[in-house]
């Protein structure tokens, strides 16, 4: 699957990158420009050591509903 980003939108997600602290949130930022720049599926599971499905599946995610960050968002606190 190719990505094609604008300017504006490669600028936006670059940012995003620098400033995030979730590795996967980068890891699916660096899948987005990777393939943005015409990496294949394959190359960039191979140079973030993720599942080519994973790849996959966070760039078809980026396509339908430009989704970034991951739904991990752990479990409620119990202190009030």
């Amino acid at each position: 699957m190719q990505i094609s980003l604008s300017y504006q939108q490669k600028k936006i997600l670059e940012s995003r990158h620098k400033m995030s602290r979730d590795k996967r949130e980068c890891d699916r930022i660096k899948a987005i420009l990777l393939s943005a720049e015409g990496w294949s599926e394959e190359l960039i599971s191979q140079a973030l050591r993720k599942h080519k499905t994973s790849i996959t599946r966070h760039l078809n995610d980026y396509v339908t509903s430009q989704k970034i960050t991951s739904d991990n968002g752990g479990s409620e606190g119990y202190l009030s």
